[in-house]
This record gives C-alpha cells, structure tokens and sequence, in this order.
C-alpha cells in the first residue's frame, strides 16, 4: 500500500484545479492508497480560502470536506512537535514552523509527502520521502 500525506499546498492546487491537480486527484482515485493529513493544514487550508476571498463558512466547509477524504488526520502531539523541531535543524534555511509540522507528520508515518511548496525541498532526502507538484 503506498501511504501519502497531502500537505496544505497539494489540497489547494487540487482544489483550484492549478498545476499537480491531475496528480492529487489521481491519489484520492487510488483505492490502494493511505491517505493522511496532518491536522494543522485543516486550519491552514481554511485560512488560504479566506485569503484569497471565500467566507468564513465556506472556507471551514471545504477544509473539512477535504479532511474527510483522509484515512487519517494526522494529530499535532509531543513526538510530532519533537520531530518538527528535528526536521527544522536539519534544513539549511528555516522553514515555517507549520511546514515543520507537516513534514514531522510525513516522517513519523513514514509516508511520500505530495506538495507544491518549495519549503519542503530544504529539508534532507533522507529525512523525508517528498513529491513536489511543480
């Protein structure tokens, strides 16, 4: 069984039908994949929704909806955070800390991480197996 986490950015090309949306789509198709989320791109998600113009209400909606496509949501717990502050030293240059979070989430499930945020290209290869979108 593949298992992939689908990081905030992922969601959002899916979502708006930008660039990586074939390959998103062909994830959530995949009955042999394990679908994850890491629980702090919910709230991230619904904040980029509202950024760019949606409501409140709308925005919690689709968050949630696409929640709900998960096998798993993946909970912001002490050996994640552990695990983001590893991953976080580990990079050349910083990385957001919600990104760190996400990341620890991958890698703690030993997961591919599907993205289209570049942050994620800082940290190691051998830290983190990653799909970049673009």
């Amino acid at each position: 069984m593949n298992s992939f986490v689908l990081d905030t950015s992922a969601l959002l090309a899916h979502y708006r039908e930008e660039p990586g949306f074939d390959r998103v789509q062909r994830i959530l198709e995949d009955d042999t994949a394990e679908i994850s989320i890491v629980a702090v791109s919910i709230a991230e998600m619904a904040r980029k929704l509202v950024t760019i113009g949606a409501d409140i209400d709308s925005a919690r909606s689709v968050a949630l909806a696409y929640a709900n496509l998960a096998a798993s949501i993946i909970p912001v717990d002490t050996a994640l955070s552990v695990r983001a502050l590893e991953l976080g030293y580990a990079c050349a240059s910083r990385i957001p800390l919600v990104d760190a979070f996400i990341a620890a989430g991958v890698s703690l499930i030993d997961a591919t991480l599907i993205h289209r945020d570049a942050h994620f290209n800082e940290i190691p290869g051998d830290l983190l197996k990653w799909e970049n979108l673009d």
